[in-house]
Parts: C-alpha cells; sequence; structure tokens
C-alpha cells in the first residue's frame, strides 16, 4: 500500500511542531544551548519537508486531471 504525499506532509508538519515545542520547554536561561539549536533545526527541516510534499501532492493532482 502507497502513502499519499499528503498523509506523509501531515505527518512531517505534527513531527515539526512536537520538536518546536521541545525546542521550547529545552530553553533554560537562553535559547543559544545547543539541544535548543538542534530542536530548532529539526523542527525547520521537518516543516521543509511538509511543505514540499504538500507541494508535490498538488503538482500530482493537478497532473491527474489533465
Amino acid at each position: 500500500m502507497k502513502i499519499s504525499p499528503k498523509t506523509m506532509a501531515i505527518i512531517y508538519f505534527i513531527m515539526g511542531v512536537f520538536f518546536t515545542y521541545i525546542a521550547i520547554l529545552s530553553v533554560d536561561e537562553t535559547i543559544w544551548n545547543v539541544t535548543t539549536m538542534v530542536l530548532a533545526v529539526f523542527a525547520t527541516l521537518e516543516i521543509g519537508v511538509s511543505i514540499r510534499l504538500i507541494s508535490l501532492h498538488f503538482r500530482l493532482k493537478h497532473k491527474k486531471k489533465e
């Protein structure tokens, strides 16, 4: 069974939000610690992948109509 790009985009977006939440919780006195920055980078990558997958979903949907 093949998973659609839309479903994967939702999963990646939820993971990005989760990493953002964990990064916010990991802030002690300042935001400039390694743990917070690594989690923020992971969150950025996850949300970026979800945006690309949503774009792919719409391109495939548009191509299917033609």
